[in-house]
């Protein structure tokens, strides 16, 4: 295993750091060991188990960012949904559609943009939900909520870090 998953004071996942840049911070007291791996690091004084979960000694503060305006951000903000029909589509039947469509000066921004399934796209074409005689389920806002943790982990988890994965968010790799 290469990765070593990184938790804050608090005991809540920030993101995954190479097992190296694990020692390193171990040695400088930035962290402590919370779980290991059986693997071993042979040096000639010293012979250390491999970091599996480490955490940060001092308090770490999170800087509020502000959500990028992304695809995904815009399909997680309204829930892989169709703001007009309430349909749930997969990921790759969902389209993006201008309230305001361009040809009538919208933008391409947070408040104009919201997911729609493919046949309420074409029922609405280029027209405003009024103009289509559409409801628009939700007003598109930014989001507030930041998605900190930021990375797909794939396949399995190392099941020591079990006890700290305790929600659906993804880790951010760092």
């Amino acid at each position: 295993m290469d990765q070593t998953l990184l938790l804050d004071n608090g005991y809540q996942p920030i993101k995954t750091i190479s097992w190296q840049r694990a020692i390193s911070m171990l040695t400088l007291g930035k962290v402590e060991v919370i779980e290991t791996y059986d693997q071993e690091i042979h040096s000639r004084f010293l012979i250390i188990k491999l970091p599996a979960v480490v955490r940060l000694v001092n308090f770490f503060r999170r800087h509020k960012q502000r959500v990028k305006f992304s695809r995904q951000n815009i399909l997680a903000r309204d829930r892989w949904t169709c703001q007009y029909c309430s349909e749930k589509v997969t990921t790759q039947e969902m389209t993006m559609d201008h309230v305001v469509p361009r040809a009538q000066g919208g933008k391409t921004e947070w408040e104009n943009i919201v997911t729609c399934c493919g046949e309420c796209n074409s029922k609405k074409a280029d027209r405003t939900p009024q103009q289509a005689k559409m409801r628009l389920r939700k007003k598109p806002e930014r989001p507030s909520w930041v998605p900190i943790f930021s990375i797909q982990l794939s396949g399995s988890v190392p099941e020591q870090w079990a006890s700290y994965l305790y929600w659906s968010a993804p880790l951010e790799v760092g």
